[in-house]
């Protein structure tokens, strides 16, 4: 999971790399493990800053300075347990043809036979380890068949519906060729999301793309929309060209997206985030119900800091029961279940949330949060309640139960670690050292988000029911990955060979 951001500025003398660095910074809860931004200046000469680290470490004034150009591409990629080397930053850049800069979103599921393919026919070098990196050599390998010294939209249309022809996962790209203009796309299902808006200025129309809607809301962009699954849209110097490639595909975004990635201020394919949250609260607070019955012990109601807090809140409005805030959170900690090792992560628990007793003693306590994992983050949270005071500790879950890995772009561990795997919710309540443990009901999640667009009717759910809408996830492919995600691999990765480092990469650089 990442965060993505292209601008196109109408004024040619103008500098796109003030907006461009906000965008970023507006989408760091995407990607805290490093940052970058390529622009494009006079006669297509292409300026790149990118590095380790979040976006106000990454940089500085004069490095935005010397961004120089009306047009650029941005990127934040989502911290993993593979290579933290800065050569993964993106977006990446390859010279030939013309000069393509490109950033990614999502992850590819045949990655391995792709990379041969680049290898042994198109002899196209690939430089990292990144699936991102083969997207763009697929797209660059389809450009350079033109011929030709100079491309048009037709042309570049053509070998973006070349990727969706053999690229197989979900995917939100954007791509800027030096001197013409920029490109997105997305895959033909929509996993990933990609929204573009447009602002009126002095010399025309700025365009912009990014991952969610908020960064346009605050730079000022207007007329936001999706782009649709299997859609590519191109902005020139002179035009905006939209086609849609890859019609007749299941319109199918991730539905975690909205229960804990995106910001609950942005609108995704229609959908508030911060509505559906809230419906989402509804619906949880009908299942605790049934589970506990309407005569309930529940004293007050506390949410796990962030993401949880909306939907905790309708919780507790719909349950008649107080809210409170128990835990004070320290925003300087990254997000805890893609963390490597379980003690990396039960000790930034402890450095990240910290109870206050008064809240706690004494007490019942209904735990919200947004969903559960592994369980070490939850563990952790439980036995802190406890600490505290509280009597019992009941834990909510504002997603169903967990129990396959993601192959789309988000670092799910092994179904192994997963708490939920092979577990009933008793045995996850015994796992995690809940009283008692609620999971939301998937129909209800998927309730809570199609009531606010009635025109989508599924969702990327892969992680709750082992479905997964592109096909081509076989047995053998999930015990593959499977073997480079578990805890074990991550921690001992220095003993693994470089074939399984480099497929481990491919999964985790986004």
């Amino acid at each position: 999971m990442c965060g993505i951001v292209a601008l196109l500025l109408a004024a040619q003398d103008g500098l796109a790399s003030g907006d461009l660095f906000e965008g970023l910074g507006l989408l760091q809860h995407r990607g805290q493990d490093a940052a970058g931004i390529i622009t494009c200046g006079h006669k297509g000469r292409l300026y790149q800053h990118k590095g380790n680290g979040m976006v106000s470490e990454t940089f500085g004034k004069q490095d935005l300075l010397n961004l120089v150009g009306n047009m650029g591409v941005g990127h934040v990629r989502y911290p993993t347990a593979g290579s933290s080397s800065s050569s993964e930053a993106q977006p990446f850049y390859v010279n030939s043809p013309y000069g393509i800069v490109f950033a990614h979103n999502g992850n590819l599921i045949n990655t391995e036979s792709l990379r041969n393919y680049l290898d042994f026919d198109a002899h196209r070098h690939i430089n990292t380890s990144s699936d991102s990196e083969v997207l763009l050599n697929i797209f660059a390998d389809n450009l350079q068949k033109t011929g030709k010294a100079r491309i048009n939209e037709e042309d570049i249309f053509t070998a973006i519906k070349g990727i969706y022809d053999i690229c197989v996962g979900g995917y939100a790209c954007l791509a800027m060729i030096a001197g013409f203009g920029i490109i997105a796309f997305r895959d033909p299902n929509g996993i990933r999301p990609l929204v573009y808006g447009r602002r009126p200025s002095a010399n025309g129309y700025d365009y912009m793309f990014a991952s969610e809607s908020v960064v346009l809301d605050v730079l000022g962009f207007t007329d936001i929309v999706d782009v649709l699954p299997g859609e590519a849209i191109i902005l020139s110097k002179t035009s905006v060209t939209k086609r849609m490639l890859m019609p007749g595909k299941p319109y199918t975004p991730c539905i975690f997206e909205y229960v804990y990635f995106a910001r609950p201020d942005s609108i995704i394919d229609g959908i508030s985030v911060y509505r559906s949250r809230l419906a989402m609260g509804e619906a949880l607070a009908a299942q605790i119900i049934k589970k506990l019955g309407p005569n309930h012990d529940i004293d007050v109601v506390i949410p796990v800091p962030d993401t949880s807090r909306v939907s905790a809140l309708q919780l507790s409005y719909k349950l008649g029961i107080v809210f409170r805030e128990g835990f004070i959170k320290n925003r300087y900690v990254g997000r805890t279940f893609i963390m490597p090792g379980q003690q990396m992560r039960r000790k930034n628990v402890r450095r990240k949330l910290n109870p206050m007793p008064l809240e706690f003693s004494g007490k019942n306590v209904l735990l919200v949060d947004d969903s559960i994992v592994r369980g070490t983050t939850s563990q952790e949270i439980i036995q802190m309640a406890r600490d505290v005071g509280a009597k019992k500790v009941y834990f909510a879950s504002c997603a169903p139960a967990i129990r396959y890995p993601n192959v789309y772009g988000i670092d799910m561990p092994s179904a192994k670690e997963l708490v939920a795997y092979g577990r009933t919710e008793d045995e996850v309540a015994t796992a995690i050292g809940a009283d008692q443990v609620v999971f939301q009901d998937l129909e209800d999640l998927i309730a809570s988000c199609t009531v606010f667009n009635t025109k989508i009717e599924r969702f990327e759910a892969s992680v709750f029911d082992g479905k997964y809408i592109t096909g081509g996830v076989t047995a053998d492919y999930l015990t593959q990955i499977e073997n480079l995600r578990n805890d074990h691999a991550k921690g001992g990765q220095e003993l693994a060979s470089p074939e399984t480092i480099g497929l481990f990469n491919s999964f985790h650089n986004k």
